[in-house]
């Protein structure tokens, strides 16, 4: 196993890919994949070869072909949703599937500026040699148009509106100009954009009509369905696991079927069964939420736990993803509690545990 916490996806699936790219469809220019196999490398299925290929990403298939689509055209992707609807996880996975890189990646902050999304300077060298194309730090903007590949913009609306608007040249005329070498940057083909954003959390920046003009956008919702967010948690925990070397208890499935429940609850409004209204919480409570009370639960449980996963080593994680505004989070748990659960036998141990931390 690699001493690396997290690898790439293009190296975590590298047999993947190497057998998809048998496929024989065909290919736009620049793509590792055909349109076809990086569909199926998303969603799952069989390589030509016969290999299995795992799922990427559960949901609409519509959504992912969409994507897919929109990359192959001069038309930037918009990945749009709420928190934790894997938007930087597809990002990724189209980026490994589609360039064979997912590494040219602009993390977006209230920070970026200009340099950071255009080019930066070696400033030792640019004071000896003065303004040269050796003195310049090209980014992986920059990069990925010299090289055909994709850059990714994670949490676009993150940064500045005016910082945003550097990207309008780079998406509508496909060239990033240097003025101070009187020059450009002319993208190689296969050259593209898949940007992500929310706009539920603060501190969101509006895009400019001008810059949403040039994203196609695809909107990624939560799952509607229980059992397949149980699923995509469930396979989610198992994978990060396994990259821990956590062991996953044999009650994992069970355990993700509850903390699911209690989410789905208090997001929706309402218990399950439509009989009960319940407030909810300012916090989000998505899937990517979920996966990482569960990670918290099981790393608990591994090692002060004797390797037992409970509600005891999972309620901490719980309140910490449910109680976000220590007043008005706190009142919407403590009625829930005394509402919904206390009155379930199967939550007996979750009223309790929570009950004492509230």
């Amino acid at each position: 196993m690699s001493d690396m916490l997290r690898r790439p996806a293009e190296q975590d699936h590298a047999v993947e890919l190497e057998a998809l790219a048998a496929d024989d469809s065909p290919k736009p220019k620049g793509w590792a994949l055909s349109p076809q196999a990086v569909v199926t490398y998303l969603l799952g299925g069989e390589a030509p070869n016969g290999a299995q290929i795992s799922a990427k990403y559960v949901g609409d298939q519509r959504l992912i072909e969409t994507a897919v689509a929109t990359l192959a055209t001069d038309r930037a992707l918009l990945l749009l949703g709420v928190p934790g609807t894997a938007k930087s996880w597809v990002s990724e996975h189209l980026a490994a599937a589609v360039a064979g890189d997912s590494t040219m990646v602009i993390q977006c902050t209230a920070g970026t500026d200009e340099n950071q999304i255009r080019y930066g300077w070696n400033y030792a060298q640019l004071l000896a040699d003065g303004p040269s194309r050796s003195a310049l730090v090209p980014t992986p903007l920059f990069r990925a148009m010299e090289s055909g590949k994709l850059c990714r913009l994670e949490e676009l609306t993150r940064m500045g509106s005016d910082v945003q608007d550097t990207l309008i040249t780079v998406l509508s005329e496909k060239m990033l100009p240097i003025p101070e070498l009187n020059d450009a940057v002319y993208a190689a083909r296969g050259f593209n954009v898949i940007a992500t954003a929310n706009n539920r959390d603060k501190g969101v920046n509006e895009l400019s009509s001008a810059l949403k003009r040039r994203f196609n956008v695809v909107v990624l919702p939560l799952p509607d369905d229980m059992e397949q967010e149980i699923a995509i948690v469930s396979k989610r925990v198992s994978e990060m696991a396994q990259s821990l070397e956590l062991p996953a208890p044999k009650n994992l499935v069970d355990e993700v079927r509850r903390v699911v429940a209690i989410f789905r609850e208090l997001r929706g409004g309402e218990t399950l069964d439509g009989k009960v209204a319940v407030k909810t919480p300012s916090s989000t409570l998505s899937t990517a939420e979920a996966i990482a009370v569960m990670i918290g639960g099981i790393s608990q449980a591994a090692f002060f736990n004797g390797g037992a996963l409970s509600s005891d080593g999972l309620s901490p994680n719980l309140l910490g993803a449910i109680v976000k505004d220590p007043v008005q989070d706190k009142a919407v748990l403590e009625e829930y509690l005394e509402t919904v659960l206390k009155k379930r036998g199967d939550f007996a141990d979750y009223y309790t545990t929570l009950s004492d931390l509230v």
